[in-house]
């Protein structure tokens, strides 16, 4: 594979608060990278600076080798390339638009009008709304939500982006048709070669749909690696806590996080995990002779992992 998105070293502020604190991360050509974490971890504002909506404070970020544009004729290229989707469809779908004028938009906006009708249904069919002139005169009210997630998975589609950025793209579905729209993205990538970032605060998600999984906490990415690695041996103490709760999960004692995620105008010293770790509220830290060093040192992220407690191996997932 080779690189499509390089972050590298971005932080974003909002005055005193670190949102994101220092991030490396890469998305490979044709994958599925599950971006998961509590809210408040940075994982929105992460992507929303990938997508070039948010300006990194520091750092960079290049898709295909070159730094995101920001304004002028590249900026407009590049945002065609890279397309998103939102958590609500409702709120994306715009109530006075058909579904037609919904998805045909941005084929307008880059290409005019031509060959529009029959793009829009291609794109309707392929995101599984068949037939797709069924749904042309409709409005959002008038489809189901997973029919209208559908509906602005096809508006993104309709331009054939090399990249699409999901922002908990399930959240607001009911159980019954979250599985349908993670296969539908699946089946996106492997027709299409389409690359897709996912952002989950549900690993659950990722054991269904993702290659690898990125596990970000208070601005930091803490652990990545394929994601059978990180399923059968999480090494961060907050990837196992995550991992403990997922249903398909059975190798894991559940594990229940104290407390909340810190204010990020207010990172606790050390590692920023050590306040909320399992490993130091067991007493573990305290055997291994690392207490003080979590509490004090910030670790390195050194082959797939930052913990005091998960030293590097060979083979760790990299970034």
């Amino acid at each position: 594979m080779s690189s499509l998105v390089e972050v590298a070293g971005v932080s974003v502020r909002f005055g005193a608060a670190r949102a994101v604190d220092g991030v490396d991360l890469t998305v490979e050509t044709g994958e599925v990278l599950a971006l998961v974490g509590e809210s408040g971890s940075g994982k929105t504002t992460l992507i929303r600076t990938i997508l070039g909506l948010q300006y990194p404070t520091a750092g960079s970020v290049s898709f295909q080798g070159k730094p995101v544009p920001n304004h002028g004729p590249a900026a407009r290229s590049y945002r065609r390339d890279v397309q998103m989707v939102f958590q609500d469809p409702t709120g994306a779908l715009n109530p006075r638009q058909t579904i037609y004028e919904a998805v045909a938009e941005g084929h307008r906006i880059h290409h005019g009008h031509e060959g529009e009708k029959e793009k829009v249904a291609e794109a309707l069919a392929s995101a599984g709304l068949r037939p797709p002139e069924r749904f042309f005169p409709l409005y959002p009210h008038e489809v189901s939500g997973g029919q209208r997630q559908r509906a602005v998975i096809a508006g993104a589609m309709i331009l054939h982006p090399k990249l699409l950025l999901a922002d908990e793209p399930v959240a607001s579905l009911d159980a019954s048709i979250r599985g349908e729209i993670l296969a539908l993205l699946r089946r996106l990538v492997d027709q299409t070669g389409l690359t897709v970032l996912v952002v989950t605060h549900d690993l659950g998600l990722a054991w269904n749909i993702a290659d690898r999984v990125a596990v970000m906490y208070l601005g930091r990415v803490v652990e990545v690696g394929p994601t059978d690695q990180i399923l059968a041996e999480p090494r961060h103490p907050y990837t196992r806590a995550l991992l403990s709760v997922v249903p398909e999960v059975h190798h894991l004692e559940p594990q229940i996080l104290i407390g909340e995620i810190p204010d990020p105008t207010r990172i606790p010293t050390g590692c920023r995990f050590h306040p909320r770790c399992p490993v130091v509220a067991g007493g573990e830290a305290d055997r291994l002779g690392i207490l003080e060093m979590c509490k004090s040192v910030d670790p390195q992220f050194l082959e797939g992992v930052a913990c005091h407690a998960s030293p590097p191996h060979a083979g760790g997932g990299g970034t």
